[in-house]
């Protein structure tokens, strides 16, 4: 096991932590709510972070999204686009006030299991990872080009804003 593996394994941790924190207890009408009409819904900063991850770690993995495999798509049966033919709107990128809209639940438990679902997988993952493996290309696209260690980071990173953001709306629709 490499010895970056304990560190990106505790911060996912944190992240279904405050994932599970932000969602427990919340009703679909607080969980879909838009402050002002606009902005993120607890609903879709808590989807998006979780197909980001789904989606990033499945590619630097060479593996299938849990969205696809684990019959996710199906479930939560979005007026989207999630397929791959979506590109990057699959996870969320470029999403415009209807299509955030429309990324709605009535049961909290379907987020959490999604959720929980890709934390599994990006759990088992990393635990094949050596330190080598931190070094390794998995994006050309950008220069410089991303190794798998700035890829998994970058996901920490982007995961940790939108659970903050989602536990500030949380905050403003449940106080207390």
């Amino acid at each position: 096991m490499g010895s970056g593996v304990p560190l990106l394994t505790d911060a996912f941790g944190r992240i279904r932590e405050i994932v599970h924190e932000v969602v427990s207890g919340l009703t679909p009408d607080e969980l879909n709510h838009r402050l002002d009409g606009r902005a993120n819904s607890i609903t879709w900063l808590v989807w998006h972070l979780t197909r980001v991850q789904d989606d990033h770690v499945a590619a630097a993995a060479g593996s299938e999204q849990v969205w696809s495999t684990g019959g996710w798509e199906q479930r939560f049966g979005l007026a989207v686009p999630t397929g791959p033919q979506a590109g990057y709107r699959a996870i969320g990128y470029g999403h415009s006030s209807a299509d955030v809209d429309a990324v709605r639940v009535t049961d909290p438990g379907l987020l959490l299991g999604y959720h929980d679902a890709v934390h599994e997988q990006t759990v088992r993952y990393l635990g094949q990872l050596r330190d080598a493996d931190f070094d390794r290309i998995v994006d050309e696209a950008w220069d410089p080009p991303v190794t798998l260690g700035v890829r998994l980071v970058s996901v920490v990173a982007d995961d940790l804003q939108h659970a903050g953001q989602a536990a500030f709306v949380r905050g403003l629709v449940h106080p207390g």
